[in-house]
């Protein structure tokens, strides 16, 4: 099954098209990477998948549910409470971690489950401190984010989405704005959800991540995907010009 279908997605920031007809569907259980030089579109692409940027043309849908689609009368949202739901089907992890510096690990974890689903803050707690567990900081649940390393903030970010129960994780470049030893614990977070078989859009610049993890690698470079195709062929076999000389930068 489809988890996500974007189809011929514009995005202009006012004379400047960044994203130009970009397609990609990612099937349930997949780990799609996007990878590329910056300013290629990538991080916007991932931001129009949950409407955290609207876009100028084309079609979202997300779990065989239309989120946009672009007719006649031009570029339609579902309505917002159908928005909003659909769009909680995807949990997102940014480059910063953006926790709320005023509550403590586990304060930040049941925030959203209580506001935005209602749930009981006893019913959540038990689910939340399961994560803490899953990302391997428990013993933190009592912390504020300041008390944390950079590997250990971006941890917390992991399980704090992984509360909402998404079906689909978004992952905005991670591990960029951690020293290189701190990375592997982010990335070993990650590689968990992937053997679980979480769908998961992934832009990253870790090659060596996309090499192993992903299922498909996704290579854009100036608003367009170029190339796509399995890790071991992309990386070995590269088609496009473009990829290759990324590449032969990178690795």
């Amino acid at each position: 099954m489809k988890k996500i279908v974007a189809e011929n997605i514009d995005k202009w920031y006012g004379q400047l098209e960044v994203l130009k007809k970009i397609s990609l569907s990612v099937d349930a259980g997949e780990v799609v990477a996007v990878i590329g030089p910056s300013g290629s579109g990538k991080s916007t692409f991932l931001r129009c998948l949950n409407r955290l940027e609207e876009i100028d043309g084309g079609r979202i849908e997300v779990d065989g549910e239309v989120l946009v689609e672009t007719g006649a009368a031009g570029v339609v949202y579902a309505p917002d409470a159908d928005s909003r739901r659909i769009c909680r089907k995807m949990g997102m992890v940014f480059q910063q971690f953006n926790l709320f510096p005023h509550l403590t690990v586990l304060e930040n974890l049941i925030e959203a489950p209580m506001l935005v689903k209602g749930l009981a803050k006893e019913a959540i707690i038990p689910e939340a401190e399961a994560l803490l567990r899953k990302v391997g900081l428990f013993e933190k649940r009592d912390n504020y984010p300041a008390r944390l390393s950079g590997g250990q903030k971006q941890r917390v970010a992991i399980a704090r989405a992984l509360a909402m129960k998404p079906e689909i994780m978004l992952f905005d470049e991670p591990t960029s704005a951690l020293d290189p030893e701190l990375t592997g614990e982010v990335l070993r977070a990650m590689r968990q959800l992937a053997e679980e078989h979480m769908t998961m859009v992934v832009v990253t610049h870790e090659m060596g991540f996309a090499r192993e993890v992903a299922n498909r690698v996704v290579f854009m470079d100036q608003g367009e995907i170029v190339e796509e195709g399995k890790p071991a062929e992309l990386f070995s076999r590269p088609q496009h010009p473009r990829t290759q000389a990324f590449l032969n930068s990178m690795l």
